[in-house]
């Protein structure tokens, strides 16, 4: 598959903790913490080690949180 292909599927993006963290401006920490407690935007684990964060998920959160 080329690499045009691969863009036009228009794949969902996920973020990592750190990216979520650099995006929210807190600590990684600060995003486990919310994780754990059932805050913050929503989680995908890709497996057990990976939790990654929908972007569409992380924008709704952030418009919420932001009101």
């Amino acid at each position: 598959m080329s690499t045009k292909e691969l863009q036009d599927l228009e794949l969902p993006i996920y973020l990592t903790t750190a990216e979520l963290a650099t995006l929210a401006r807190v600590d990684a920490s600060t995003v486990c913490r919310w994780r754990q407690r059932g805050e913050g935007p929503r989680v995908t684990w890709l497996s057990p080690t990976m939790p990654r964060y929908l972007w569409d998920d992380v924008q709704k959160w952030l418009k919420h949180a932001a009101a």
